[in-house]
This record gives structure tokens, C-alpha cells and sequence, in this order.
């Protein structure tokens, strides 16, 4: 089952189960929670807030696919995806 909520800032926050070919881990929850250049500053502060307190799996960082992402589990033991979209092609966001 996959879920998705546009917020009013207009980031879209996605939630999905465990696929059928990964083994079950009872209490595991994926959040992913994305926006564009323009969202970064918020973005950060989200990740930072997320990361206090949590582990983080993959520093939010450039990714070789042009975006920003990273990976954290929080202190309730969610795990979240942030990406920043990067700039669009010919540097347009």
C-alpha cells in the first residue's frame, strides 16, 4: 500500500508497507518527505530535527542523481527519506 500527502507548503510526504519480496519487520515504518530547491532551508531544519535524538543512515547530502537525499530514523524509531529536488535542466528550478 502506498499513501501520499501534499501539505500546504506543498511538499509531498509518501508513505509505503513492506514490498512482498523484503522480509517483514513488524513495527518498521518509511516516511518520505520531499520538495524543491526553494524548500530547502525547511527541509533542513526538518532533518535536523528528525536526526536529533535519531540515527542517521545516510547524511543528507548532493546524491549523484542531481537531488538532495538522505536517510534517518527518528528517536520513535520512523525511518524518513529527505529529498531536495536540484535544479531543473539548464540550472532552472
Amino acid at each position: 500500500m502506498h499513501a501520499q500527502l501534499i501539505t500546504d507548503h506543498g511538499w509531498v510526504l509518501m508513505a509505503a508497507d513492506t514490498p512482498a519480496a523484503m522480509d517483514h519487520q513488524p513495527g518498521g515504518h518509511a516516511v518520505s518527505l520531499s520538495g524543491g530547491p526553494e524548500d530547502s532551508e525547511e527541509l533542513h531544519r526538518c532533518w535536523e530535527g528528525l536526526a536529533e535524538g535519531g540515527q542517521v543512515t545516510e547524511q543528507l547530502a548532493d546524491a549523484p542523481f542531481g537531488d538532495e537525499f538522505g536517510m534517518v530514523t527518528d528517536r520513535f524509531g520512523v525511518l524518513w527519506m529527505v529529498n531536495i529536488a536540484g535544479p531543473g535542466p539548464a540550472g532552472e528550478a
